[in-house]
C-alpha cells in the first residue's frame, strides 16, 4: 500500500489563518463533497436526453459527455469550460474553498487545457458568519491563482445548506485535447493522487485526515503538466471524482472500446484509508455507484480494496492510459503518477484484482 504523505503548497499561510474561525462545517449538511452528488445512473439518461445536434465548433459536448466542454474558437485556440459545486466535506472554512477550487479546476486540466478564468457560484445559509464565507472565498481565490487564473465574480444566493464551487474557463490547443476515449490495449494506466478520501472522511482518525485534506487542497496541474511533457501524448485522460475509480475506469473503457484491468495491489490509498474501508466504513455514494457499474466490472478483490475504488472521490488524481515508456518517464514519477493497471483487447468492461 502507497500512503499519502501531508504536502506544502504555494497557498498562502494567511489565506489558511483567515478560516481559523469557531466553526465546523460538517455540522451544517448532510452530505458533503462530491458523494453528494447524483448517481451516475439518472444523470446518464438525462445527458443523453439533452444531447442533440452541435455546432461544428463544439468539440466535446453532450454526446458522449466527458470531463468538461471544448468549444473551437480560432485555429489555434478552444475554450475548455466546466463547473462543480458542492456541499462541505470537511469543518475548516479554509480547507473547503481550496478543495472546492482544486476539484473544479481539475476538470480543465484532465481535458489538457490551462485554467484562466473562474466564477464562484455560492449558497450560504444567512445566518453563517461572513468570517465563515470570506475564509471559503479567500482560499479558494488563492488556488485559482496557483492554478494559473483568476477569480472573476460569481453569484451568491441563500441556502439553509452551503454550497460552495466555481465555474472554471480554460484554453487548450483544438487539437491537444484529452478526452476519456482513445485507451489501447497494452496502456499502462497511471493514477496521480491516492484513493479513500470519502471513506477516510468519514471514518478514519484526525491525523490521517489531516494528511489527506492537505493533498485534496492540492492541484492537478502539475499532474497535467507532467502528461503535456511527454513525447507522446496520452491517449486518454480523466479525474477520478464523485463515480469513484471504478465509475471514472469505466467511462474510458465505454468510450474506448477497451476493457482496463485495474491491480488493487498497485493502488495508491490515503494512510487509515484501509483501515476505514475493513472496519466497514462507508458512504451514501458507494451503493449509487456499485448500481450504476452493475455488469460493467468484473472484481475479485477483498471488500475492503473494492469499496476503496467505489468510493466517491473529492478533488482526486488524474487516470491516464500512456504507452508503457512514457508510464515509465521521471517526470510522471516525480508529478505523483503510480501504474495502477493496463488496457487490454475486449469488450467494454473494468476488471479488478
Amino acid at each position: 500500500m502507497i500512503t499519502a504523505h501531508c504536502e506544502r503548497t504555494s497557498i498562502t499561510d494567511q489565506a489558511r489563518d483567515t478560516a481559523r474561525v469557531n466553526i465546523k462545517l460538517t455540522e451544517w449538511t448532510t452530505c458533503g463533497g462530491c458523494a453528494a452528488k447524483w448517481g451516475a445512473s439518472p444523470l446518464d439518461g438525462l445527458v443523453k436526453a439533452l444531447a442533440g445536434s452541435a455546432d461544428h465548433a463544439l468539440l466535446v459536448g453532450l454526446a458522449p459527455f466527458d470531463d468538461a466542454a471544448v468549444y473551437r474558437l480560432s485555429a489555434d485556440t478552444a475554450m475548455v469550460s466546466t463547473t462543480d459545486f458542492f456541499p462541505p466535506l470537511v469543518d475548516d472554512p479554509s480547507d473547503f474553498g481550496a478543495i472546492a477550487a482544486a476539484n473544479a479546476c481539475s476538470d480543465v486540466f484532465a481535458m489538457g487545457g490551462r485554467v484562466v478564468l473562474a466564477l464562484n457560484i455560492s449558497a450560504f445559509p444567512e445566518r453563517l458568519p461572513v468570517e465563515v464565507v470570506g475564509a471559503i472565498l479567500s482560499a479558494a481565490a488563492a488556488v485559482v491563482a496557483e492554478a494559473g487564473g483568476v477569480v472573476a465574480g460569481g453569484h451568491t444566493i441563500r441556502s439553509e445548506e452551503p454550497i460552495f464551487g466555481l465555474a472554471v474557463q480554460g484554453l487548450v490547443h483544438p487539437d491537444r485535447v484529452w478526452t476519456k476515449a482513445g485507451a489501447r490495449a497494452g496502456d499502462t494506466l497511471v493514477l496521480s493522487k491516492p484513493i479513500g478520501t470519502g471513506i477516510l472522511l468519514a471514518g478514519g482518525g484526525d491525523d490521517d485526515k489531516t494528511a489527506a485534506i492537505a493533498r485534496m487542497r492540492t492541484l492537478n496541474r502539475h499532474a497535467a503538466e507532467a502528461l503535456s511533457g511527454l513525447a507522446e501524448a496520452p491517449h486518454a485522460v480523466t479525474d477520478v471524482t464523485g463515480f469513484g475509480l471504478l465509475g471514472h475506469a469505466w467511462e474510458m473503457a465505454e468510450r474506448s472500446g477497451a476493457t482496463l484491468r485495474v491491480d488493487t495491489g498497485a493502488l495508491p490509498l490515503y494512510a487509515g484509508a484501509l483501515a476505514a474501508a475493513e472496519a466497514g466504513v462507508r458512504t451514501g455514494g458507494d451503493p449509487r455507484n456499485r448500481t450504476h457499474l452493475d455488469g460493467h466490472v468484473v472484481s475479485s478483490a477483498p471488500a475492503a480494496l473494492e469499496a476503496l475504488a467505489f468510493d466517491p472521490q473529492t478533488s482526486g488524481g488524474l487516470l491516464a492510459a500512456l504507452t508503457p515508456a512514457a508510464a515509465r518517464d521521471p517526470r510522471l514519477v516525480e508529478a505523483g503518477f503510480v501504474p495502477v493497471g493496463e488496457v487490454v483487447d475486449g469488450p467494454a468492461s473494468v476488471h479488478l484484482a
